[in-house]
């Protein structure tokens, strides 16, 4: 079978075996975010259609006014995860606290959590650019069988045991990795399956596109304004260009493809940063690094910050190692 017929669920299926805790469980949790892929993407792509888009009057718990469309893929992930009684808990970024899911049988054994960023980007789809959906596994740490507890969510990102994005673009694509390199499937909207279109895809070591909204510059650290500068002087194989779409999954995914480095760094507006740890950096973290990239706080390696609340912002640099590399540099030049 050529790669590019395999489709989403024949690729799960056949690469079970290489997952180390292969008992089925995974692979229907992977199939489920699938599922729940295809219903979102279907609203996302009549949005300018029905009365779905604009705010939804409600402000989430990081205090930014909730898109309906927000909401909608919130609940959508939300009911398929624990319709299929695969997941203990989970927690979204639209949600204040976890989500604790008992099944049925009061033995339930279910062993893994999710963390999801529903709709990563929302602020984008009145003005039609691509969105994308971020989730996050991890095995339980508290005994199965027993209610969830904020411990299991607050793991390292290197304990991910897979993690991937959707992005709803031009096509649909479903992104992710199981510990094993990444791979991305593309949506055949005719008759609602994913493809493998890009097995094994990998960052370029180096890149020449910077990814950062340069209108918070006078904010940002000196190291960050430093290597900002770097990227723009003309000499050796710079000039870099400047690609900021606004939505981390489609900034992240270009520059996957294209070799580049993506920057959400701390500034005096948000000194802690301004994405989530658990939500945004740790899966895009635990995919960069699978796929040859890297990811950094600018200090220390995303995948083993020790995360303190469900909703931590951090600063996030990623992208092809040699650029994110130089980056730290600055930021290590910054300090002395």
């Amino acid at each position: 079978m050529s790669h590019k017929k395999q489709t989403l669920g024949e690729f799960i299926i056949e690469n079970q075996t290489a997952f180390k805790y292969s008992s089925g469980e995974l692979s229907s949790l992977l199939n489920s975010i699938r599922l729940a892929a295809k219903i979102v993407n279907h609203e996302v792509n009549k949005a300018g259609l029905v009365d779905i888009i604009g705010a939804a009057g409600d402000v989430n718990i990081q205090g930014e006014d909730q898109q309906k469309l927000d909401v909608y893929a919130n609940d959508k992930f939300i009911q398929t995860l624990t319709k299929r009684n695969i997941v203990c808990g989970i927690a979204s970024e639209e949600e204040d606290d976890f989500i604790s899911i008992n099944s049925q049988d009061e033995n339930h054994q279910n062993k893994y959590i999710v963390l999801i960023d529903p709709l990563d980007g929302s602020s984008n789809i009145d003005v039609n650019v691509s969105v994308g959906t971020i989730f996050s596994i991890y095995r339980r740490v508290t005994p199965v069988g027993t209610p969830v507890t904020k411990e299991d969510f607050l793991q390292q990102g290197k304990k991910q045991v897979a993690a991937g994005y959707v992005v709803y673009g031009t096509s649909t694509m479903l992104v992710y990795t199981t510990g094993a390199g990444v791979n991305g499937f593309t949506l055949n909207p005719a008759i609602g399956s994913f493809y493998l279109s890009h097995p094994d895809m990998q960052f370029p070591e180096d890149g020449h596109i910077y990814s950062v909204n340069e209108g918070n510059y006078i904010q940002f650290p000196q190291g960050i304004k430093n290597y900002i500068k770097y990227c723009q002087k003309d000499e050796g194989d710079r000039p870099y260009t400047a690609r900021y779409i606004g939505s981390l999954v489609s900034d992240f995914h270009r520059n996957m493809i294209k070799g580049g480095i993506y920057m959400y760094p701390q500034s005096s507006k948000n000194p802690e940063g301004k994405l989530r740890l658990l939500y945004e950096c740790n899966p895009m973290a635990f995919l960069a690094e699978q796929a040859n990239g890297k990811a950094s706080d600018g200090f220390t390696r995303i995948l083993d910050i020790q995360p303190k609340e469900l909703h931590e912002r951090v600063p996030f640099i990623c992208g092809s190692k040699n650029m994110v590399e130089k980056a730290e540099e600055f930021m290590r030049l910054a300090q002395e």
